[in-house]
């Protein structure tokens, strides 16, 4: 996978996980819904410009939008999260506070 579509994937990701629609955030930083989606495929990179407005739409850091490492498929991320926890009761009960926090 190239950048390109790696950082589609985590703006679509973002913007899903702040319950914003492809056609609204088109709306909010100015272009087509069908250019907000070519973004998000991979297609095309943002404009400079663009990409400042994506971020500010999202409310994010730049950096943000460039930790990919998560993208890694559901699986591996709970192979990884179980192999670091089970050991450890101290992290198993740090995330657990955290996951009922959020839940």
């Amino acid at each position: 996978m190239d950048i390109k579509q790696l950082l589609g994937k985590r703006i679509q990701e973002i913007r899903k996980s702040k319950n914003i629609t492809q056609e609204h955030m088109a709306e909010l930083i100015g272009i087509e819904t069908v250019s907000m989606s070519n973004i998000e495929r991979g297609k095309y990179f943002p404009t400079a410009e663009n990409l400042n407005k994506i971020i500010n739409a999202l409310n994010v850091q730049p950096s943000e939008l460039f930790e990919i490492k998560h993208l890694a498929p559901h699986q591996e991320l709970l192979n990884e999260m179980n192999k670091a926890m089970t050991n450890n009761e101290n992290l198993t009960r740090l995330v657990y506070k955290f996951f009922m926090l959020v839940k």
